[in-house]
């Protein structure tokens, strides 16, 4: 099949080599975003009167025609004809003649092309990606409010430290996850920049207007230096930086999943919905899906350090090595979208232990430091010296095989260093309960405090939701402008009434 671009050569690409630099089987769901970006292009070319009107009405036809006939199947791609765009470019020309269809591609060239293509679905995995965040962080908010003062095992280095809530420990995935929502906002707007128009590299000798596709694209700006717009895939590192980090705290998640649920912990239930049995032994459920997560999250690490790899050793202006780049980003998007639909559900489905909750927050001397605090706090001992003293008391009851609930042997030891508490006393100082309802720092674990977090990460998260919601009806916006552009003049209406 003769190629678009073959002018200059004598020979046909051999069948191993058409396969081995197709991007069909990557780039085909940048369909509808070429069809878009080639929409707005001839539309700008014929409001710079780079084209005639005539060329504009024919050019739209068989664009629009493509977009119906992929859209119900009826437009498959040939892998022979290399890419998504000569696809597109070339069902124009078998349409509307090479006399029309031969001008679209004026101050146009595939660099600038495959970069538009791929920086409008990107805008839409981020979004999507951010609507699933938000819903984790919905779910993990529901928990904390439900569980503000359920008692949880606190841990450092997996080793219990302190008693917590549980809402505590949900409020912290939440905050989390703002951030990465952050992350991806920063991500968006270098993502949210025109490239049309730089053409191959250097720009265009025609009179052709970048702010005009732009807006009709829903762009919020331009990219400008045409030198850096074709060699730039810097907002893909960035979005795949994005999803690694997301991936890593999804991983933490999951990770607590698989071994709170183990006999061990006994202190959530997974739902049946996202566990597996064994072949072989029939007791078992396991954290199947958890697991998975925290495997997947190598691929995300994958598509970074292959993105990363990719840039780092090609010059400025394109080269084909950038062909690579929707590979990890597809697969990244994909991977993160997945995880974070299912970790909503089976967040949302666990069963809480209470009584086991309760039975490990104050286990292994979790109350020892609120101790110390008493004494330095109510008796004027210097923390260190506290420290020192309960420290010891711990060594105590440790080498008798006690535990703080001894309370007399506590109270005899904390004599002997002169400091007199009634055993009545003690007992509620070394009460988790007491203990977690003692803190009042910013940000602590106390029900209070997780009420007001609680609170708090919601209207960010409400408000992160309708960022997300005037971003989509920005695009939304430049598609209904663009497709009554289209519209009008295939209905015989002058370019210049529509604008």
């Amino acid at each position: 099949m003769e190629k678009l671009w073959g002018g200059r050569f004598q020979k046909d690409l051999t069948k191993a080599v058409e396969l081995y630099t197709e991007s069909i089987s990557t780039d085909q769901k940048m369909v509808l975003e070429d069809i878009w970006g080639s929409e707005a292009h001839a539309i700008m070319l014929a409001a710079q009167k780079i084209i005639a009107e005539e060329d504009l009405r024919h050019i739209l036809k068989w664009l629009e025609k493509a977009k119906q006939d992929f859209l119900n199947g009826t437009f498959q791609l040939q892998l022979e004809l290399e890419d998504v765009h000569m696809n597109v470019e070339t069902y124009l020309h078998r349409g509307a003649g090479p006399e029309f269809g031969g001008k679209l591609h004026t101050a146009r060239s595939r660099n600038d092309q495959v970069i538009t293509d791929t920086k409008l679905h990107v805008r839409f995995e981020i979004l999507r990606t951010q609507r699933l965040i938000s819903d984790l962080q919905y779910t993990l908010l529901r928990l904390a409010e439900e569980h503000a003062e359920t008692l949880a095992p606190g841990f450092t280095h997996v080793q219990h430290a302190q008693p917590i809530t549980l809402g505590f420990w949900a409020t912290a995935y939440a905050s989390m996850l703002t951030r990465d929502h952050e992350r991806f906002n920063g991500a968006y707007d270098r993502t949210n920049t025109s490239p049309l128009g730089a053409c191959a590299l250097a720009g265009s000798s025609f009179p052709i207007d970048r702010r005009l596709t732009a807006r009709l694209l829903g762009f919020a700006s331009v990219h400008e230096n045409a030198l850096d717009v074709v060699s730039s895939r810097d907002f893909a590192s960035e979005s795949l930086a994005c999803l690694a980090i997301l991936m890593s705290n999804l991983s933490k998640l999951a990770e607590e999943m698989v071994y709170w649920s183990s006999h061990e912990f006994r202190t959530i239930e997974l739902d049946d919905s996202y566990t597996l049995g064994s072949s072989i032994m029939p007791q078992k459920k396991n954290p199947c899906v958890a697991e998975l997560l925290r495997s997947r999250t190598g691929r995300a690490y994958g598509a970074l350090m292959q993105m990363l790899t990719i840039m780092k050793g090609i010059p400025s202006g394109y080269n084909r090595d950038l062909q690579e780049d929707r590979v990890p980003l597809w697969e990244s998007f994909g991977t993160a979208q997945s995880s974070l639909a299912i970790f909503s559900g089976m967040v949302g489905s666990l069963k809480v232990k209470t009584d086991r909750m309760n039975e490990l927050a104050g286990a292994e001397f979790a109350t020892a430091t609120e101790l110390a605090n008493y004494l330095a706090h109510e008796r004027g001992i210097a923390f260190r010296q506290s420290h020192k003293i309960v420290g010891g008391l711990v060594g105590l009851l440790v080498e008798q095989e006690k535990t703080f609930s001894d309370y007399e042997t506590v109270r005899a030891y904390l004599s002997e260093q002169g400091i007199c508490i009634p055993v009545e006393e003690i007992r509620l100082l070394v009460d988790a309960r007491h203990v977690v309802e003692a803190y009042k720092s910013l940000g602590s674990t106390s029900p209070k405090e997780v009420k007001r977090m609680v609170e708090a990460l919601r209207r960010r998260t409400d408000e992160h939701v309708w960022e997300i919601e005037q971003k989509e009806k920005a695009i939304e916006s430049a598609q209904v402008l663009t497709e009554k552009i289209v519209s009008g003049i295939l209905a015989g209406r002058h370019l210049a009434e529509l604008l």
